[in-house]
């Protein structure tokens, strides 16, 4: 069985505490930089959000569907190394956070019945 890698840990840690402490804060934000930091912050602000679909990130100018690990962000698209486990964008990162706190604003309707209003 091989070692789980950085994000493995800290998802798994993460799991484990059910809740941000300052120490998986502190891992997040050094391995993933800014996109860990946003992600944390995006939790804290209630932006991740389940369907019965999909996955949901609010941005700041778009919403973002998270689904299998990967993201419709541009992020995603266009520059992180797919090779990299720890390459993630803070979409993906926010949700993974998310889901291992508790903090997902579950909405028991489709994502994307909701998208064709907006």
């Amino acid at each position: 069985m091989s070692e789980p890698n950085p994000v493995e840990r800290w998802q798994a840690d993460l799991e484990e505490a059910g809740e941000l402490t300052p120490a998986i804060v502190d891992r997040i934000s050094r391995l993933h930089g800014d996109r860990g930091v946003r992600a944390i912050e995006a939790v804290a602000e209630r932006r991740v959000k389940a369907y019965r679909d999909f996955t949901v990130v609010v941005g700041h100018r778009d919403e973002y569907v998270v689904e299998d690990g990967g993201c419709t962000c541009k992020d995603a698209e266009y520059n992180l190394d797919r090779d990299d486990p720890t390459d993630l964008c803070w979409h993906v990162l926010a949700v993974a956070i998310a889901r291992r706190v508790g903090h997902l604003d579950y909405h028991d309707m489709w994502y994307s019945d909701v998208r064709e209003f907006l």
